[in-house]
């Protein structure tokens, strides 16, 4: 699998006006289900975003989980390592902001950018890419055996002539100014090592990925959320005493 045989775009038989309102439905499902979650403290969520910059990933997090309460769902960012973060092993930032019992927890990048920026810019050999993708795999694998997590992972498709033009808009826009960042361009120009790091985490990690095509946000939308809310519909999510006979006090 190449990413560049994968389409950016939705598919023709998907219209935007049917997309966002399922988009509204499924996201008003995971609302329940998250409160329903909560409550039980029987399992917890782990949401993984990767994707180049301006691939939406602040836009999918703030749609997707609109209606959810505060309570109980965290977003966590992953930017460059601080001086402490470098003194431990990769993954030690990463484990100590993973979700407790109930709770979903929303990475906006990831353990993955240990492997995918570092590798790009040669900060790390192969053998140690590889080192890290067997550590990520099993660290992924200790979530879910020994924690009830559920991992959701999806790497947002986005085309580079698209990319273009939102990193675009954020130097022509006032309302988008706040976001340019000139290492955006930068990291740019790497667009061709980037595809080859992330087409190496999707064929070698052992929890597959939903890829979701971004040129157009709100099939981005209807996917993520979709996906996330099949997922938790899978899981036996009671109240506590749900099932119990409804007590009637004798007054």
């Amino acid at each position: 699998m190449q990413l560049k045989d994968i389409a950016t775009t939705p598919p023709l038989n998907i219209t935007k006006k049917k997309a966002v309102a399922a988009t509204k439905l499924y996201a008003k499902k995971i609302e329940t289900l998250q409160y329903r979650l909560l409550a039980q403290k029987k399992y917890n969520v782990l949401v993984v975003f990767q994707g180049m910059d301006a691939s939406g990933k602040d836009g999918a997090v703030k749609k997707v989980f609109r209606y959810c309460t505060h309570n109980g769902i965290r977003v966590e960012a992953f930017k460059k390592p601080t001086a402490l973060e470098f003194d431990h092993d990769f993954l030690w930032r990463v484990h100590k902001v993973v979700p407790r019992k109930g709770e979903i927890v929303i990475f906006n990048r990831s353990q993955y950018e240990d492997i995918l920026i570092q590798w790009v810019h040669g900060w790390i050999s192969d053998k140690k890419r590889d080192r890290r993708m067997k550590a990520i795999n099993a660290f992924e694998k200790n979530l879910q055996e020994d924690n009830n997590t559920i991992i959701l992972k999806f790497y947002l498709h986005l085309s580079k002539s698209c990319q273009k033009i939102q990193l675009t808009e954020r130097i022509t826009e006032p309302t988008k100014r706040w976001k340019h960042n000139d290492g955006d361009w930068e990291e740019r120009k790497h667009w061709a090592k980037y595809m080859e790091a992330y087409e190496y985490v999707l064929h070698n990690s052992d929890i597959l990925w939903t890829i979701v095509p971004v040129d157009k946000r709100w099939y981005r939308d209807y996917v993520v959320s979709k996906t996330i809310a099949d997922a938790l519909s899978k899981l036996d999510l009671t109240l506590p005493f749900e099932k119990e006979k409804k007590f009637t006090p004798n007054i």
